[in-house]
């Protein structure tokens, strides 16, 4: 099978031809037809996530159709492979329904070969039945950029004033989630970023300006997606009293000190860790209802590298997807 293989930190992506993977014990065997890039793909080739298994193939954010393998999907059934590829279902996380904390987990893309690639194998349990309506590169967003962003609303409770800082592949998601729940959605861009905050008002939201800009309302809620730590007092001075910043990168670069009365008057600083099978069970029933619609930017497989320099430079809005098998 034809496939895009990480070998190294700070290198780019290698065409390679590897055997057909074969499905184990619980596994289903995928003709991958599109798989997300996500900007955690890019903390993995730019060595900022430190344990990848090499050689790898990445990508976490896997539509495709079962060819064979398991036991709940059959044949030509369209599945979703997310990050989260498989928990022991024995430490105190997995007990306590927390498995995204899982003390033993594995991730697509990451310790486990992903979706870069002709064909990918998946544990079954892990994997969700995509909803129908959706083509399969508008899918594959739903997959991570969807989940993660979905899990970090569900974080702030009932928050009615929403700020959601760096609109990409994630905020562009869930900025339609939180309308459709009706909250006001505040969207923070890159300084004189005025395409992308055009974008984020086509979507619904209320107001869109720069990052270090103070809304025209105090926040009870921010999600931060882009993977900048001096957002993090930003977002405090946005806030109201009680209100929450929710960190929701699996990277990011160092929060710089901050006087205490930013956090001062019960507001917090939290993170998220990965998602759940339920967050993925709920996100997906919901999204259709939205319903949800996903900007998408097609690179073919052997452009992996591409679409990998494109989402670091923000060169697109929305998400990048690599388009595998029609």
């Amino acid at each position: 099978m034809r496939a895009m293989v990480h070998t190294a930190a700070r290198t780019p992506l290698q065409p390679a031809e590897l055997p057909d993977p074969e499905p184990g014990d619980e596994q289903v065997l995928l003709r991958v037809r599109a798989c997300g890039v996500c900007r955690t793909d890019l903390h993995i080739v730019d060595g900022e996530l430190v344990r990848p298994k090499l050689p790898l193939v990445l990508g976490h954010q896997i539509v495709g159709e079962v060819v064979g393998g398991g036991s709940q999907f059959a044949p030509g059934d369209r599945v979703g492979v997310p990050w989260l590829g498989w928990t022991c279902g024995e430490c105190r996380f997995c007990l306590a329904g927390q498995e995204n904390l899982c003390d033993n987990a594995r991730f697509t893309g990451y310790d486990l070969d992903g979706g870069y690639a002709e064909l990918a194998v998946a544990d079954e349990r892990y994997c969700f039945s995509v909803p129908a309506g959706y083509a399969d590169d508008q899918a594959a967003p739903l997959l991570c950029a969807g989940l993660i962003g979905f899990r970090a609303l569900r974080l702030v409770g009932d928050a009615e004033r929403v700020g959601l800082y760096g609109f990409g592949a994630s905020a562009h998601i869930i900025a339609q989630v939180a309308r459709f729940q009706g909250r006001k959605v505040f969207a923070f861009t890159s300084p004189g970023d005025l395409m992308t905050q055009d974008f984020a008002l086509s979507l619904g939201a209320d107001w869109a300006g720069d990052s270090l800009a103070r809304p025209p309302e105090l926040l009870d809620a921010a999600l931060i997606f882009a993977p900048v730590g001096a957002l993090v007092p930003a977002a405090l001075k946005a806030l109201d009293r009680g209100g929450v910043v929710v960190c929701a990168g699996i990277h990011m670069s160092d929060i710089p000190s901050f006087p205490y009365e930013l956090l001062w008057e019960e507001r917090q600083v939290r993170s998220v860790a990965n998602l759940t099978r339920r967050d993925g069970e709920e996100f997906l029933e919901i999204a259709p209802r939205v319903p949800v619609r996903t900007e998408v930017h097609p690179y073919a497989l052997e452009n992996a590298n591409a679409a990998l320099d494109d989402l670091e430079h923000g060169r697109f809005r929305g998400a990048a997807v690599l388009t595998v098998a029609s």
